[in-house]
């Protein structure tokens, strides 16, 4: 039999909310969308429950570091082998929180994050937020300087300017729209790092993430905090992307959508 090699390879973020409660949500998407590549986020769940056979079963690997009722980190790679590089983000020792795992994937290194959301503000859970996002630039500057494809994605909790926010005056003293906070995304972005979705659609009202409350769905009262950031060996194979809105509108879903983008292999 001859085995038809794939042109492009999908690469997905989706922050689950909760990966066991949500587990056939996710199995129903892993199976209609079939990415190659998964970061979760959120997976609320600790080490040893993670649902390991379920995902697997489903034909993916996977590498994840789990935490009990909060936070946790899963990369999931679709018949390819997952190389892990870390678990930690380099910078504080002391820093126990499940928030970021590093793997070597089809010589792409995938950096899966879910940066603190920082509320509320001001208060040591911004400063947290802020320490954690100067340790995640300099990761970044040490992982651009590698000269080898990177992808640095998930949930970063910041919506970068007004365009990624429905009525941005609603959200000015919001940690996820701070000046500080969106100046952080933006000082990493301009050591040479791509807005993989802003590239793709620059002028384009795009959101992936919707609050379950006041029917923020259904008025499309979203922001975009769900980011892939490409070092610029992969800027020119970026084929395509977008957010999968769709699941957000199934039932007992997650308050995020997955998003994807492709990326050309040949």
């Amino acid at each position: 039999m001859i085995q038809l090699i794939k042109s492009t390879m999908k690469i997905a973020t989706y922050n689950v909310n909760g990966v066991n409660g949500r587990l056939n949500v996710l199995l129903k998407w892993l199976e209609e969308a079939k990415p190659d590549i998964v970061c979760l986020q959120e997976l609320k769940a600790p080490q040893d429950k993670f649902p390991f056979k379920a995902i697997n079963d489903a034909g993916y690997n996977a590498i994840w570091h789990g935490q009990k009722q909060w936070n946790g980190v899963a990369i999931l790679a679709l018949n390819m082998e997952i190389e892990e590089i870390t678990r930690v983000l380099p910078g504080d020792d002391e820093d126990i929180q499940s928030r970021y795992i590093e793997a070597l994937i089809n010589g792409i290194v995938i950096a899966c994050l879910y940066l603190p959301n920082g509320n509320p503000a001001p208060s040591p859970k911004l400063e947290y937020k802020l320490k954690w996002f100067q340790r995640l630039t300099d990761r970044a500057a040490t992982l651009l300087s590698l000269k080898t494809p990177v992808i640095l994605v998930g949930d970063y909790n910041v919506m970068p300017t007004e365009m990624d926010v429905y009525k941005p005056e609603k959200w000015v003293n919001d940690a996820l729209f701070l000046p500080e906070v969106r100046k952080a995304f933006a000082a990493i972005v301009a050591q040479g790092w791509t807005d993989a979705i802003r590239k793709l659609y620059p002028d384009e009202k795009i959101y992936t993430f919707w609050d379950y409350f006041r029917n923020a769905y259904q008025r499309d009262a979203g922001l975009r905090i769900d980011h892939f950031l490409l070092s610029s060996e992969l800027v020119k194979k970026l084929v395509s992307g977008g957010v999968d809105r769709y699941v957000r509108g199934w039932e007992k879903t997650s308050d995020h959508a997955p998003v994807w983008i492709e990326i050309d292999t040949k």
